[in-house]
């Protein structure tokens, strides 16, 4: 669990009281059972979806273009058995099983295992679970680029007269996307899955044309044409298999909004729509490859009829818009979790729909994103060139998923070990052999998700570190708390009336805090409420989200607050139902103290490095104020501004 202090700091605007009337209220409310399928079609596999733009456009460029009828098989066998073992099998049924109470991703696997700290026996796979957030960041960047670059390069195909034209096209796509988060997509999102169901059908469709004219092309459903293309390609084949990897990308997403869906609907439309049409694609574009036998530029578009190019650059650029949209949802949604989990520092963020959970908005993520996809877009300008940036983060994820995989397997699910090891040795073996092959992409672009990921792994953890540090120094010895509630009883402490909740980090008796207050301002309320605001391991809580700690007297209270990391705190409603709290005591008209501390170098000990410290400070320094971490009124807060080496 993680104080507040450890990142829970939102800014929910136009949030009433009443949206977390209950501890379930702040869940996604979600679709009618019979549309779920088709939201989940919209939402979870935009990224998954748009992958045969580029996927054996990459293995074209990895070739050579020159093909040979066993090789096309090969290529084509590795493709569907890689979307069988890792999606269908991996994802669907073993990845998604481990949800913690319902929701998904990898910092929920990482809470579920219970890694959430620097304690020796998991920090290392903190450590894991934190790499593969960043490295979701990562990707975040790279997939809006290299999805809508992919797209309206469908227009070279007819004439190179735009070609030109496309990155600029494509960068103003991109601005737009990003500068339409702020209104929110919950409007725009009932049309994402009837769209991609569009989307699927068609290239289920072009791709049976492409089955129909060579129907040997489905012979690459034995595996062993896949075997045998590895065994001897050489190197080549380690390059294509990069390429290969680019069909999953957007795997990570059935499991990280699994809690917007829950697991059948994503299941079901993985089975029934997404798997069928992604295998009818690719089989269709490989049909093509072995008909041509030597191929230049993209068979997603070469197999369609002529007349049919520009409607599909149209249908092709509105679902990785959508792709797009989704991976941006995501990092949003992941940002809070990291920010509740007590891994990132708090920032501003605002629920855009009042029906919808999963529905926020992060400004600063937000144009972080847009600034990074947009400059990344301009430096590669190419789709093809980007897929050397594209997969190295993916790949890394989905490698650092299966280590955690196994220890839910082991302590959560209490499998065997031989079990347990055989399950984990066979999807190591597939996900090790990816990372491998995309090692080799680092040098030819893959170097910028990893950096990104790199910047974003050092502030979580200085951020942490910082921040229990900061705790460490702020705990006072016992004895100064005895001689305060002495002087209290003692009526030494002039009292006022009134209530004052300090929103306090330490689980002692006495906060710090009340001692400050009664210290600079000279007297103290006639109740001051001490409160702790708790996140939890676990997505949401049930029952009363606010207990009575100890009660000293004297007007003096000790209170937690508790949620879970997926919910949205509101804390005079969580006082208002506090049991066992005197009835008499008014928290409407409450006002709230909390300390806006200065963070210093120590002169001796210090627990950081100079630089590190610098950079703790800065984020320290602009997080979220109090203000906007709870919800609350901006005239009844006070900051207690202290000096705290550490």
């Amino acid at each position: 669990m993680s104080s507040w202090l450890f990142g829970a700091r939102l800014s929910m605007q136009q949030h009433t009281a009443a949206k977390v009337d209950s501890p379930r209220a702040s869940t996604t409310e979600g679709p009618p059972a019979r549309w779920a399928m088709l939201t989940a079609l919209g939402v979870v596999f935009g990224d998954l979806g748009t992958s045969p733009l580029y996927t054996l456009q990459t293995v074209v460029q990895a070739t050579g273009g020159q093909f040979t009828p066993q090789s096309a098989l090969g290529i084509l066998s590795l493709i569907v058995w890689t979307l069988i073992i890792t999606i269908s099998v991996k994802y669907c049924l073993f990845v998604m099983r481990a949800d913690n109470r319902g929701e998904g991703g990898i910092l929920a696997l990482m809470s579920l295992i219970g890694a959430n700290g620097f304690a020796p026996g998991v920090k290392i796979l903190t450590g894991m679970g934190l790499l593969g957030a960043a490295l979701i960041y990562g990707d975040g960047v790279i997939t809006p680029a290299i999805s809508v670059l992919s797209a309206l390069e469908g227009v070279n195909v007819v004439s190179s007269t735009f070609k030109p034209f496309v990155m600029p096209c494509a960068v103003f796509i991109l601005i737009c996307l990003f500068a339409a988060q702020r209104y929110g997509t919950e409007k725009i999102g009932r049309t994402f899955g009837p769209v991609m169901l569009i989307w699927f059908i068609t290239i289920a469709i072009l791709g049976a044309m492409g089955i129909a004219r060579h129907p040997g092309v489905l012979a690459a459903l034995d595996p062993r044409h896949a075997v045998r293309f590895m065994a001897h390609s050489g190197g080549v084949g380690f390059l294509v298999l990069g390429g290969v990897f680019l069909c999953i990308t957007g795997g990570e997403a059935l499991y990280a909004d699994m809690g917007h869906f829950g697991k059948a609907p994503i299941r079901w439309s993985w089975y029934a729509v997404v798997l069928p049409a992604l295998l009818l694609s690719y089989a269709g574009q490989t049909a093509f490859l072995m008909e041509k036998g030597s191929v230049t530029g993209n068979p997603f578009f070469q197999i369609a009829p002529s007349w049919s190019i520009y409607p599909l650059v149209v249908l092709a650029t509105v679902a990785t818009i959508i792709a797009s949209q989704a991976i941006i949802t995501g990092s949003f949604s992941m940002t809070r979790q990291a920010m509740q989990l007590g891994w990132l520092p708090g920032v501003a963020i605002r629920q855009t729909s009042d029906r919808v959970y999963g529905q926020i908005y992060v400004p600063v993520v937000n144009w972080l994103l847009m600034t990074a996809t947009v400059a990344t877009t301009i430096a590669f300008g190419s789709s093809d060139r980007l897929a050397g940036a594209y997969g190295t983060a993916v790949s890394t994820t989905m490698l650092l998923t299966t280590c955690l995989l196994y220890k839910a397997m082991r302590d959560v699910w209490r499998w065997p070990m031989m079990i347990a090891s055989a399950v984990t040795a066979v999807f190591l073996f597939v996900d090790g052999s990816f990372f491998l092959a995309n090692l080799l992409k680092i040098a030819d672009g893959g170097w910028l998700p990893l950096s990104f990921a790199a910047a974003l792994f050092v502030i979580m953890i200085t951020w942490r570190t910082g921040v229990d540090a900061i705790h460490a120094s702020l705990t006072q010895a016992p004895e100064i708390a005895d001689r305060f509630l002495a002087d209290l009883k003692a009526g030494i402490i002039p009292r006022v009336e009134g209530t004052t909740v300090f929103l306090t980090r330490s689980a002692r008796t006495v906060s710090r805090l009340i001692m400050d207050h009664a210290k600079f301002v000279g007297v103290l309320p006639r109740n001051a409420i001490a409160l702790g605001v708790v996140f939890e391991n676990t997505p949401r809580i049930s029952g009363a989200a606010c207990t009575v700690v100890e009660h000293l007297g004297e007007g003096l209270w000790h209170l937690v607050a508790r949620f879970g990391f997926f919910e949205i705190p509101d804390l005079k409603l969580a006082l208002s139902r506090a049991p066992g709290l005197d009835v008499a005591i008014d928290i409407n008209a409450a006002n709230f103290v909390g300390a806006r501390d200065l963070v210093v170098h120590k002169a001796d000990g210090a627990v950081m490095s100079r630089w590190r410290l610098s950079l703790f400070a800065f984020l320290y320094r602009n997080s979220a104020k109090v203000v906007d971490r709870f919800n609350l009124p901006p005239a009844n807060v006070v900051e207690i501004a202290r000096e705290i080496e550490i």
